[in-house]
């Protein structure tokens, strides 16, 4: 039986120019995450991750807080099938023909997450331009799920993989079948540097938690759970 662990990528730079790059905080969230796999005695012996900066940086953190012990990460294979989509092209190409659902300059994260979402639902529905997508819904789901069949088939005990939430909330579709909107609650759910925990063996997956954040959830780090 191989243990998955899911983890998204710590908080990225929201609002800037460039959303590719883990903050100050996001970086803190995954040398926290890898801080408590190390005392809570967890070891991976695979990693998987996308090519992705915050991927990279989400996976850097983690082995700065496992430290130099007998913990340390073996060295990670890199698959874009973990991935995020283009959430910036898919809001570009439902704006081109929805004008009347823009956001103003400078309005809240709410307010764009609900732009997000409504895009999300018609690139589900193939009501947006494909030309102006860098991948359809279909091959978005194709290509999670080749690299989630493969992580299944690893002979691992335990493997981390470093993603993001769409990619995330895909691969969790996999194991509980739900539906395209469902997809779509769940990847706005997922916090950044959390972890979802699943068994895979010959009979199938079986998902154990889901967006679990025991590294953030104290007193003094409560200010660290975050979504983008």
């Amino acid at each position: 039986m191989t243990d998955i662990y899911l983890v998204r990528h710590g908080q990225a730079s929201f609002g800037k120019a460039n959303y590719d790059k883990l903050s100050e905080l996001g970086t803190q969230q995954a040398q926290w995450l890898g801080d408590y796999f190390k005392h809570r005695g967890i070891q991976f012996e695979s990693v998987f991750m996308g090519d992705m900066v915050r991927h990279r940086e989400t996976k850097e953190g983690i082995a700065q807080g496992i430290g130099s012990s007998i913990h340390q990460l073996p060295e990670a294979t890199i698959d874009s099938g973990l991935n995020e989509f283009n959430f910036q092209a898919v809001a570009k190409a439902f704006l081109t023909q929805f004008p009347e659902h823009s956001v103003p300059e400078g309005a809240s994260s709410s307010d764009y997450y609900r732009l997000l979402k409504k895009a999300m639902i018609a690139w589900s529905q193939n009501r947006l331009d494909e030309t102006l997508l860098d991948e359809t819904w279909p091959q978005f789901e194709q290509r999670v799920s080749r690299i989630f069949k493969h992580l299944q088939a690893l002979d691992a005990e335990r493997v981390l993989v470093v993603s993001s939430g769409g990619a995330i909330a895909m691969m969790l579709k996999q194991i509980l079948g739900y539906d395209d909107a469902m997809v779509i609650n769940m990847n706005l759910q997922i916090r950044n540097a959390s972890f979802s925990q699943c068994f895979a063996n010959t009979r199938g997956v079986h998902l154990n938690n889901f967006n679990s954040v025991p590294h953030l959830d104290v007193l003094d780090r409560l200010h660290a759970i975050t979504y983008s």
